[in-house]
């Protein structure tokens, strides 16, 4: 199964780009359409990502970033589903691609209407406040060549999410790592970039720590 993905949103400018005059930012936007998705008694994951379809491959990698960072993650197998929708749309960036290939087991993994419309509840409040002081900052993060090594690290998070799924808490945090890649990109700015860098240095490092501590 393919989706079109569009270009790449224009960067907004201003002292507080994440969100327009009307208060509606574009991660919002993202929201609203998993709200519409969650309007269905089960959506599958390829009837979501057709929600978000006509977004750009940066925008459709923030949706299983949010997802798998709710209480949603607790549903078996679905960090697993995230991790390789996050994988693959990471993939057709670094390609180029226009179309974002995902498996048929993939997309036709559903998931509660009502659960995924609480779990977007869920977001609202943290997205508003990150709408709110996101702005154009560190520009050299998130401009070539830099927003490919970001797309390469959303693809290694994505691979090691389902290796991941019996470690408590693991692949929420290496969504939300994956979302703050995805946030920088979309508003520009390099400060939640260098933040995800500091989230993956830690969930790296946390297992060295923990053997060379002898397991105490």
């Amino acid at each position: 199964m393919s989706h079109d993905a569009a270009p790449e949103p224009t960067p907004h400018s201003g002292p507080h780009s994440g969100a327009d005059a009307s208060g509606s930012g574009p991660i919002s936007t993202v929201l609203d359409r998993l709200d519409e998705a969650a309007t269905h008694d089960r959506p599958s994951a390829g009837e979501i990502v057709e929600a978000v379809g006509r977004q750009s491959h940066v925008t459709l990698l923030l949706v299983p970033a949010l997802v798998v960072m709710t209480p949603l993650s607790g549903i078996p197998l679905l960090s697993s589903v995230c991790g390789l929708i996050i994988a693959l749309v990471s993939l057709a960036g670094l390609l180029g691609r226009d179309r974002i290939w995902l498996p048929g087991f993939v997309t036709r993994r559903r998931v509660d209407g009502d659960r995924l419309g609480e779990a977007v509840a869920w977001l609202r409040k943290p997205v508003g406040w990150i709408e709110r002081h996101t702005r154009r900052r560190l520009p050299r993060l998130v401009s070539p060549p830099a927003d490919r090594a970001i797309l390469l690290l959303c693809l290694l998070c994505g691979l090691a999410m389902p290796a991941l799924e019996l470690v408590p808490f693991t692949s929420s945090v290496l969504g939300g790592a994956v979302a703050l890649l995805a946030i920088s990109l979309i508003v520009r700015d390099g400060l939640f970039a260098s933040l995800a860098f500091a989230v993956i240095a830690l969930v790296l490092a946390a297992p060295v720590l923990f053997f060379t501590s002898g397991g105490a």
